[in-house]
């Protein structure tokens, strides 16, 4: 019966741990950029296809 304690004391521990690092991570201002994600898959192919112009004419 003690490791049942045992197990919630330390999920709640970690649970604790976790939801203060999402709080800093909130108040750095991590999530606020929802635009940029959206259209960065656009922008992928061009970067990609200009590093491969610029390896071929440099051979």
């Amino acid at each position: 019966m003690t490791i049942i304690f045992t197990l919630i004391t330390v999920s709640l521990v970690i649970a604790v741990i976790f939801f203060i690092l999402f709080i800093k991570s909130v108040k750095a201002g991590q999530y606020d950029d929802i635009y940029t994600p959206s259209v960065r898959m656009l922008f992928d192919d061009e970067l990609v296809k200009k590093e491969t112009t610029e390896k071929n004419t440099t051979n």
